[in-house]
């Protein structure tokens, strides 16, 4: 598998890499509900063994045990077969769990060191800003990232959920190696600025959630969503898990179940293949949570939607244009 220069840095990673946020369980806000440990110590050895070479997480995936079980697998591996490990800072949350936004340089440096305790590394391959808030401490969460890195703490650093604005803001004060961004056929015209001001500038763009959590993987129905558990927060918390957008993405995903089908790819391998379509995107973020989850889907990197299919969701989506969050 051909892999791919991540922005200014020497990360050569593969087109797509595991995402770890349900493995941080449901006992915090964004959680999707119970999940077994083991299970996610097998789903991240899987990734690893199917040629993924790169793991996202962040400390707010579970109020950092996500990062434990990541630390927990990669200690088991041997040196040469770990992957690359990219979390990110900025988002920590007080004694009651509500999630809090920092920039501070002392906040900062305390979540690093703990990111790095759980992850049992000595360096943090890439190192995000989760969100750029509060505004008024851009600045200087950016020199303290840059401080990191000439430490030896991370070895590169990058944005997350940034606008062009921001992003201009932080360069002169140092490069930033990558920005990690939504985008999905949930949410088409997120990047619409973003993606090619990274392109011009060389920033390397990492984007996540192109199976819409689970929703175009072609498993979900009306019935899988009611048998939710409370704590997930798809269930209540995410606006195209419900109506009226709901009956707009089961039909997309039976067209991609009809794309798919025509080469015996699943739908969510459709999504996937859809955000890599895109020149401007070096890598994009496949979560799993069950042994078995990850393989079709990284499937999609060695394979191209025809142009007479990229036009089919194409036409989709401008017959049934989707607003929500901030689209």
């Amino acid at each position: 598998m051909r892999k791919r220069t991540l922005g200014n840095s020497d990360l050569h990673i593969t087109p797509i890499g595991l995402g770890a946020w349900a493995i941080g369980g449901g006992n915090w806000k964004f959680g999707w509900g119970h999940q077994d440990d083991n299970d996610s110590e097998r789903v991240i050895h899987e990734a690893v063994e199917h040629g993924a070479n790169w793991i996202d997480t962040a400390p707010v995936y579970g109020h950092g045990h996500s990062e434990d079980i990541v630390g927990r697998a990669l200690a088991e591996m041997p040196a040469a077969r770990r992957p690359l490990v990219f979390t990110k800072c900025g988002h920590p949350w007080d004694e009651n769990g509500d999630l809090q936004y920092s920039l501070k340089a002392a906040d900062l440096r305390k979540e690093c060191e703990d990111s790095l305790r759980r992850l049992r590394l000595d360096a943090i391959d890439l190192y995000q800003f989760h969100w750029p808030k509060p505004e008024a401490e851009l600045e200087e969460g950016w020199r303290t990232m840059q401080d990191l890195m000439a430490e030896g703490k991370v070895r590169w650093v990058g944005v997350c959920n940034a606008s062009v604005d921001q992003m201009k803001k932080l360069m002169p004060i140092g490069p930033i190696t990558s920005h990690q961004m939504h985008y999905s056929l949930l949410r088409p015209n997120v990047g619409r600025h973003e993606l090619p001001f990274s392109r011009d500038h060389g920033v390397g763009v990492l984007a996540y959630s192109p199976m819409g959590s689970g929703l175009l993987t072609g498993t979900v129905t009306r019935e899988y969503i009611a048998e939710l558990p409370e704590n997930d927060w798809r269930k209540t918390g995410h606006p195209h898990y419900q109506e009226p957008l709901l009956t707009r993405n089961l039909n997309l995903v039976e067209l991609l179940r009809t794309i798919g089908g025509r080469h015996g790819k699943i739908p969510g391998a459709v999504a996937v293949a859809w955000a890599l379509r895109s020149d401007d995107v070096t890598g994009v973020i496949v979560g799993a949570r069950q042994p078995g989850q990850f393989r079709e889907p990284f499937a999609a990197a060695d394979w191209r939607l025809t142009s007479d299919e990229a036009a089919e969701l194409a036409a989709f989506l401008k017959e049934h244009p989707a607003k929500a969050w901030d689209d």
